[in-house]
C-alpha cells in the first residue's frame, strides 16, 4: 500500500482529501502544520507528499527546499497561491506538480495516480554500494565491509547530500541550510564539524576515505559516483 503524507491546514479539505485518497486504496498520514509534518517525515518513509504552502507556522516552500535533498518521493504543491512566480518557484524547488485551489477532486486523484505510477518505474530504493561501503538511504541501512553499523537520521541525511553531489564541493553554509528542519532544530558550525567527524569514524578505513575537506570552502565526496 502506497503511503502519502498530506500536509493541509484546512481541516475540512484535509479530511475530504484523506477520505478520497483512502478510498482509492492509499494509506494517508494527515498533518496540519510544519512542526508535526517534520516529525512525521523524520520517522517514516512516504511514497508521495502533498504539501500546502501557507501553513500556520511556516512555509511549504521551505519544507520542499529542505526535503528535496532528503527524499526521492514525488512532491505535489496544493495551494491557493496561483501567481506565475509562485508556480515557477514551486517547480524550481523540485516539486513534481503544482495544483491550485479550487480544483476537481477527480483531477487531483488522477495526478496522484500518475505520479505514483511513474515512481514505480524508478528504483524506489536509493542505494550506494562501492563494494566496501553500502548505504540504503530508503531503508536506512548501512554496512561497511559486510558488517552492519548504525547511522543517525542526521548522518544519513548528510551522507545523502554528499553522495548525490558527487565531486561537487558543498560549502558549510549550504550544508547548514540543508540540515535545518521544521522543528527549529538548527545544526550549527560546531555540530556540523562533529557530525562529519562521527561519519568519518564510521565509514573511513585505512585504505579508503570518503569525505575530503576543502579548506576555506567546505567538503567534497570522493567516494564512487552514485548510479541509479
Amino acid at each position: 500500500m502506497k503511503k502519502i503524507l498530506l500536509v493541509e491546514d484546512d481541516p475540512l479539505l484535509n479530511q475530504t482529501l484523506s477520505f478520497h485518497l483512502t478510498t482509492e486504496g492509499y494509506e494517508v498520514i494527515s498533518s496540519y502544520n510544519l512542526v508535526s509534518t517534520e516529525d512525521y517525515f523524520s520517522k517514516d518513509n512516504f511514497d508521495l507528499i502533498i504539501l500546502d504552502i501557507n501553513l500556520p507556522d511556516g512555509s511549504g516552500f521551505d519544507l520542499c527546499r529542505i526535503w528535496r535533498g532528503r527524499t526521492i518521493a514525488p512532491i505535489i504543491f496544493l495551494t491557493a497561491k496561483d501567481m506565475e512566480s509562485d508556480i515557477l518557484k514551486g517547480y524550481e524547488l523540485g516539486a513534481d506538480d503544482y495544483i491550485t485551489k479550487p480544483f476537481h477532486v477527480s483531477v487531483f486523484l488522477k495526478k496522484v495516480g500518475v505520479l505514483l505510477k511513474d515512481s514505480n518505474k524508478k528504483n524506489v530504493e536509493h542505494i550506494y554500494d562501492d563494494g566496501n561501503l553500502f548505504l540504503n538511504f530508503t531503508k536506512r541501512k548501512a554496512m561497511l565491509q559486510g558488517k552492519s553499523f548504525e547511522l543517525t537520521t542526521g548522518e544519513f541525511n548528510l551522507l545523502y547530500l554528499f553522495v548525490m553531489n558527487y565531486k561537487r564541493v558543498l560549502t558549510r553554509n549550504l550544508l547548514l541550510e540543508k540540515l535545518w528542519d521544521g522543528n527549529g532544530k538548527y545544526v550549527d558550525e560546531s555540530a556540523l564539524t562533529m557530525m562529519i567527524s562521527r561519519i568519518r569514524s564510521k565509514i573511513d578505513t585505512k585504505d579508503k576515505k570518503y569525505i575530503k575537506t576543502i579548506y576555506g570552502m567546505g567538503y567534497q565526496w570522493v567516494g564512487d559516483a552514485y548510479e541509479e
